[in-house]
């Protein structure tokens, strides 16, 4: 389906976006766990303050595939835009009242489960918000550059968190730490309302999806989608809960979990390990579109086996290096796993829409990403904790690293090449 001629550069930035103000919302708690850890979850022991924090964090992801029928159903039935101008707000609200909550200091017990439900719609919201985009911008663009087009989405996805830890990073550099865990642990939360506001603005002036609206004209959207979904799709289902290990292992422990790791584990002081998350990120940010605009011309495979196979192969050596508590040698290995999973996550979006027929793809899609990611991704952090808790062995999380990696080699391995599939 070729883009409308209106404006589709702007159509395109509108949708990635409102992305991008999403997972900033989303990501900043991942940043703030140890203060987090230490004001909702207080013990005298640290790690068991962590693990706390962090099985918040997984709650919020469970939430997910809950998000992705609710979504999946609004984008099947009633349109990709409408499904992402709800899903912005439902995001930016909780994150604001997390900015307000009272610690357990002040309100005991109540200070975490307030926290662990306003997780929980964060997580409903974060189940359509990615799929929803990726959906939205594919049926926008020309057949033959949706891995670049797509790849864009991942790109703001990445660029949220990229906020989230600039911010964060920020605060840590300029207050001292008695400052950030009296007021300062806040501001990044309470910016969430001004985020959404602007992002539901922008998403209000977006046009409806050209596939989504020729299917409703042609009376051909389906009744029931989720239901034809899992009917006639489940094997394409199966096939992308798969092949999130990967990325959602790697990313969420190299990129939200390891910050932790370098400050506790090694010593690095917090404010260093968010300066050197927030240079690989921004190496992560730059080289999505362009494996993506490359897997329009080489294919979606080669790439994503590729990603892979550098993760598989260097994951343990790059966490003896992590355990030296250098701070250059930690920003390398960094730099190494954002090369392997830009592999990864630049065609990803692409592949993933191209295995759906329209009519269910927003439903499908969810269902089987969502699956995936509250599986192994917000799990992620937790079982690396836990891993290093119950071995005493610091290396640990680079074993599930390996799986991670090998479980979606296989399955890129066996699935067909889709770049030339008409959408």
């Amino acid at each position: 389906m070729q883009p409308e001629k209106k404006n589709p550069i702007k159509t395109l930035a509108a949708g990635c976006i409102g992305n991008l103000l999403e997972w900033y919302d989303f990501a900043i708690y991942g940043f703030f766990a140890p203060v987090i850890a230490q004001l909702f979850f207080p013990s005298e022991d640290k790690i068991t303050s962590l693990l706390s924090t962090f099985g918040v964090f997984a709650i919020g992801f469970l939430m997910r595939p809950i998000g992705s029928v609710l979504f999946g159903i609004l984008g099947d039935r009633f349109g990709r835009k409408r499904a992402l101008e709800i899903s912005v707000i439902m995001m930016a609200i909780p994150t604001t009242l997390i900015g307000l909550l009272p610690t357990a200091s002040q309100i005991g017990i109540a200070a975490p489960i307030l926290l662990t439900l306003l997780r929980l719609i964060q997580g409903m919201s974060v189940g359509g918000e990615y799929t929803g985009s990726i959906s939205f911008v594919v049926e926008h663009a020309p057949q033959n550059r949706r891995g670049f087009y797509s790849s864009w989405s991942v790109f703001t996805l990445l660029g949220g968190i990229l906020l989230g830890s600039a911010v964060s990073s920020l605060i840590t550099n300029i207050l001292p730490n008695e400052a950030i865990v009296s007021w300062a642990w806040r501001i990044p939360f309470l910016l969430g309302i001004t985020l959404g506001i602007f992002g539901l603005y922008l998403r209000t002036g977006l046009d409806e999806s050209p596939t989504f609206k020729n299917l409703k004209e042609s009376g051909q959207l389906s009744k029931s989608p989720v239901r034809e979904a899992f009917r006639y799709h489940w094997r394409a289902i199966l096939i992308v809960v798969g092949s999130t290990c990967v990325g959602a292992v790697n990313f969420y422990v190299i990129f939200v979990y390891l910050t932790t790791f370098l400050s506790d584990e090694t010593h690095i002081p917090l404010s260093k390990a968010l300066d050197i998350n927030t240079i690989s990120m921004v190496v992560l940010l730059v080289l999505t579109p362009v494996f993506g605009f490359l897997s329009d011309r080489i294919g979606r495979k080669p790439f994503l086996i590729g990603g892979c196979l550098i993760i598989a192969i260097f994951a343990y050596p790059l966490f003896i290096v992590l355990t030296k508590g250098n701070v250059t040698y930690d920003l390398s290995v960094q730099l190494v796993f954002a090369l392997g999973l830009s592999m990864v996550f630049g065609p990803y979006g692409a592949m993933i829409v191209e295995l759906f027929p329209a009519r269910v793809r927003m439903s499908a899609m969810s269902i089987g990403y969502n699956m995936g990611f509250a599986v192994f991704g917000g799990t992620a952090p937790l079982l690396a904790t836990f891993l290093i808790k119950e071995t005493g062995y610091k290396l640990a999380p680079s074993y599930y690293l390996v799986l991670a990696a090998v479980v979606s080699l296989i399955v890129f391995i066996k699935i067909r090449e889709t770049y030339k599939d008409t959408v």
